[in-house]
């Protein structure tokens, strides 16, 4: 990598980030806006700090939401999208379902999920894996479709059984697909927990945003919204990591199309000889 580069991916975003939050600090001291209103930085960190010790069981039981919603998510959306993608019928009678299910307001369902599955966890858990599994539908389906038909040749021409070119064939050339969805998924999945906390709830980092802006606390709100961006952020990169090490075949930035799809039919062939 080179120095230039590591400037564009850090210095300068590092920057912004910094001369963002000292206008900020500086404009909230020069027109005297009440700290109920938009707090200075300093006192969101304050108050950040105040509550580290609190902030730790909240965040855990976000967290704890938004990982259970994504698991299902995971477990739920890729088989069904193997399904839809193999079979013309399921397809035609459940993609509409899905879109149907997508196009509906969760913050409408959140209340209704309240009063059939009671109070506790699982509802939020459930809005978090309704928020996350549109993404991880779609793009796995997508990316399974959307295998070169030379590659598919290639596999007959050895002879290869359907479960065969599943795994050698469709399934590698899908995995972009899929971590593009899943990376898509897993911050979704943290809105998803925090609409479920809005509804009904007594801990979580969107419980104490509830309960801060009713008491006038922004500060507090200010700090929780924080580390869920944090959060996100965290979970995003623990995706992208996990992209690398499962995809070793995908090409660095840099490299071009043709030479990714080179290395990928001569990968496809070596797997199913």
């Amino acid at each position: 990598m080179t120095a230039r580069r590591i400037v564009a991916d850090s210095l300068v975003p590092g920057l912004t980030l910094v001369g963002v939050l000292v206008a900020w600090e500086a404009a909230t001291r020069a027109l005297h806006v009440p700290r109920f209103i938009m707090p200075a930085p300093s006192a969101i960190l304050a108050e950040g700090w105040e509550w580290r010790y609190r902030f730790i069981g909240h965040t855990w039981v976000t967290l704890y939401e938004t990982l259970g919603g994504f698991a299902l998510a995971i477990a739920v959306g890729v088989p069904l999208a193997v399904l839809i993608v193999y079979s013309p019928v399921l397809r035609s009678a459940l993609y509409p379902l899905i879109v149907l299910a997508q196009s509906v307001p969760k913050i409408a369902i959140a209340p209704v999920l309240l009063l059939v599955l009671g109070h506790g966890e699982i509802p939020k858990l459930v809005v978090a894996f309704l928020v996350a599994f549109f993404p991880v539908v779609v793009d796995t389906a997508t990316g399974l479709a959307a295998t070169p038909p030379e590659l598919l040749e290639l596999s007959r021409s050895y002879r290869a059984g359907a479960f065969k070119t599943f795994v050698k064939v469709r399934l590698p050339m899908a995995m972009p697909f899929f971590f593009a969805g899943a990376k898509v998924a897993i911050t979704l999945a943290v809105i998803g927990a925090v609409v479920g906390e809005f509804v009904g709830s007594d801990q979580g980092l969107g419980y104490v945003i509830l309960s801060a802006t009713s008491y006038w606390k922004t500060e507090l709100a200010f700090s929780a919204m924080i580390l869920l961006s944090l959060m996100a952020i965290v979970l995003f990169g623990a995706v992208s990591i996990v992209e690398r090490v499962a995809c070793p075949w995908l090409a660095p930035a840099g490299d071009d199309d043709a030479s990714v799809g080179e290395r990928s039919t001569a990968e496809s062939r070596t797997s199913l000889a």
